[in-house]
């Protein structure tokens, strides 16, 4: 697959995961909302780094080190909404932690991190146009 296949083929997926966040999001799934919005970011993120380096993404789910590679100028709302999805991610993904992040996970902080995630992932892309 050739580089531009590679970055559309991680742009789908990360739309698609976007579009997945808002419907989790509406139907009450908050903490997922904020998991999908987490995998769209990287995912986008991994399409900015095969752009940048003509090379595969990293295996990782860590968005900081994914921003940090690319020398990302990040503003500090993106930095704090990086962060905060970065942190969510590593918690949720174990079950001890998923029943204490469902309950912190409430509409409000699902629908705001959201609209961060909105806000960077158009960004992200536009880094893609450019």
């Amino acid at each position: 697959m050739n580089k531009s296949r590679k970055i559309e083929y991680w742009l789908d997926i990360a739309q698609y995961d976007m579009d997945t966040a808002r419907a989790m999001h509406e139907n009450g799934r908050y903490l997922y909302a904020v998991f999908m919005c987490q995998q769209a970011t990287e995912k986008i993120l991994k399409a900015n780094y095969i752009q940048k380096f003509d090379n595969e993404a990293p295996m990782t789910h860590n968005i900081i080190y994914l921003a940090n590679l690319l020398d990302m100028k990040l503003s500090p709302e993106q930095n704090e909404t990086v962060s905060t999805l970065t942190a969510y991610y590593i918690e949720g993904r174990y079950p001890s932690y998923k029943k204490k992040l469902s309950i912190l996970v409430d509409s409000n902080k699902s629908y705001t991190l959201l609209k961060q995630t909105e806000v960077l992932f158009q960004w992200l892309k536009s880094l893609l146009q450019s």
